[in-house]
């Protein structure tokens, strides 16, 4: 996959992919956030092509609603688990793209979560690591610390630096270059870690991952998620008080 980088191919087509299960509550902001960043990047570069969709994995509630008042482009699926229905609503992108792209080489997928906000920067920021060289792009999130109890906001903020780009991926705030998603097999039909493995596919073919934190994403504190693990997980099994007195 590595590339020889003197000439790095300028991105001018990108795809969002959100999945969704149930999150009548939180898809509002979420979309408007997202609404937000396109308007962005396409105010920062007026020739990009850009397909945005939401992937509404056998959802009960009213989602699809959320959907369609957006005014964005939904994928109906059944109940697969977040691995598959991010795979299924990247396709369904590339679908909708068509000919507007111009290859995959210059086609970048950012990808978040339904309980989560982008910031207004986050695609411009994706997209000129991308120019500069970068084939996934690594993001931070933080958690809505208000929702945590006390001691897990407390916890939480010892162990994060802000602005500090650590290396962990999280599928609210990943990009990949449309190539490089190919050659490592796309996300993986599984019920967690797809961001994780597709990372590591990645690495494996020779991608420059770039972590940053410069376009930090804000996500859901709430402790029971979609998965069995996950961001949830983390918050309700890792972030336990701080021991002082050792």
């Amino acid at each position: 996959m590595r590339r020889g980088r003197a000439v790095v191919p300028p991105v001018d087509a990108i795809l969002v992919v959100v999945p969704a299960h149930d999150e009548e509550q939180l898809l509002p902001a979420c979309l408007d956030s997202v609404q937000r960043a396109v308007g962005a990047l396409q105010a920062a570069r007026p020739g990009a092509a850009v397909v945005a969709l939401v992937v509404l994995d056998g959802c009960t509630d009213g989602s699809a609603d959320v959907v369609a008042a957006a005014g964005m482009a939904g994928l109906v699926t059944d109940r697969a688990g977040v691995g598959p229905a991010r795979r299924a609503g990247v396709e369904a992108a590339v679908d909708l793209l068509g000919g507007a792209g111009t290859g995959a080489d210059r086609t970048w997928l950012a990808c978040t979560d339904a309980d989560s906000v982008v910031p207004d920067h986050w695609l411009t920021r994706q997209l000129d690591l991308a120019d500069a060289g970068a084939d996934v792009v690594v993001g931070t999130v933080r958690p809505r610390l208000d929702e945590l109890s006390p001691d897990r906001a407390a916890a939480w903020r010892e162990r994060h630096v802000p602005g500090s780009a650590n290396g962990h991926v999280h599928g609210a705030n990943l990009g990949v270059r449309l190539a490089t998603y190919e050659a490592a097999g796309g996300f993986a039909a599984v019920v967690e870690h797809e961001d994780v493995g597709l990372v590591h596919a990645a690495r494996r073919h020779g991608a420059r991952v770039v972590a940053d934190a410069r376009a930090e994403v804000l996500t859901s504190g709430r402790l029971q998620g979609r998965t069995p693990g996950g961001y949830a997980r983390h918050l309700r099994e890792d972030l336990v008080p701080l021991d002082r007195s050792a």
